[in-house]
This record gives C-alpha cells, sequence and structure tokens, in this order.
C-alpha cells in the first residue's frame, strides 16, 4: 500500500483487466530475494518509482482464491489463488515521479483514492484481502501535517 502525503492511497488499473477494476501494487517474490526487497522492487516495476519509505509490514499473510470462472485461467492458469505479504510504504516524491511505461506496464492508469474508496473499486474476489489491508495499515494511514 503506497500512502502520498495527503493519506490517499495508489491504486492502477490493470492493462489486461477485461472488466473496471484497480488494484494496488503487487507481485512476486524472487528466488533470491525476501518481502522486503519484493516490494521495492515490485513498486518500482509497476510505478516507475523507487520514491517511498517502508512504514510498516502486516505480521500475516494474507490469502484469497480466485472465482471458479478464472481458475485455469488467470495467473497463467498455473494458480488458483495469492498468499501475499503487505506493507506499507510512504510516497516520498511527487507525482510526477510516477512513470507506468518505465517497465513493462501493468496499469493503464493510476489515481490516488482514500481508504475508504478503495475497496469499492476493486474486483470482488480481492475485497476482503483490501478490507483486511485497510483494518492493518489505517492507524498508520494519515495526512502529514
Amino acid at each position: 500500500m503506497l500512502v502520498n502525503a495527503a493519506g490517499e492511497v495508489f491504486a492502477g488499473k490493470r492493462i489486461d483487466q477485461t472488466v473496471e477494476g484497480w488494484q494496488m501494487p503487487q507481485g512476486g517474490i524472487d528466488d533470491d530475494e525476501g518481502p522486503r526487497d519484493a516490494v521495492l522492487r515490485e513498486l518500482r516495476e509497476e510505478t516507475g518509482t523507487d520514491k517511498a519509505q517502508i512504514v510498516a509490514e502486516l505480521p500475516d499473510w494474507l490469502y484469497y482464491d480466485l472465482p471458479e470462472h478464472l481458475i485455469g485461467v488467470a495467473f497463467h492458469g498455473k494458480y488458483r489463488g495469492q498468499k501475499q505479504k503487505w506493507f506499507l510504504l510512504r510516497f516520498t516524491g511527487v507525482d510526477s515521479d510516477i512513470d507506468l511505461t518505465a517497465h513493462e506496464p501493468e496499469f493503464a492508469d493510476w489515481k490516488w483514492f482514500s481508504l475508504e474508496e478503495l475497496p469499492g473499486l476493486v474486483v470482488p474476489f480481492k475485497r476482503p484481502t483490501y478490507e483486511a489491508v485497510i483494518a492493518g495499515f489505517r492507524p498508520l494511514v494519515r495526512a502529514k501535517r
């Protein structure tokens, strides 16, 4: 979860999404890295910026299963869901530091959203995960004054 100084959360609209839906940056952990290294690499790959600092980490891994109609289709048909480790990062740059084309693009567009807006913007099967992430980080997500 990348948050700006106003306490808003970054979300991108996936290029390969066939329905309206936004998501926070996410990605896999390579064999030679740990979760903290992976979150910074994935942030750089998906947003084009590394201007962020890790603020917190959820203590537990979160899981979600794909809906039946996506099993065998999503994730190149290899997985039935995901196990995720979530971090809160404070964005230290300016909006122009975000460049969705800096790496192989995954997002077609991006915006800053409030915590309250976020769950309603994601695909339904990810909502419980997003609600858990928001609940875990809410006390730390606030506008810097």
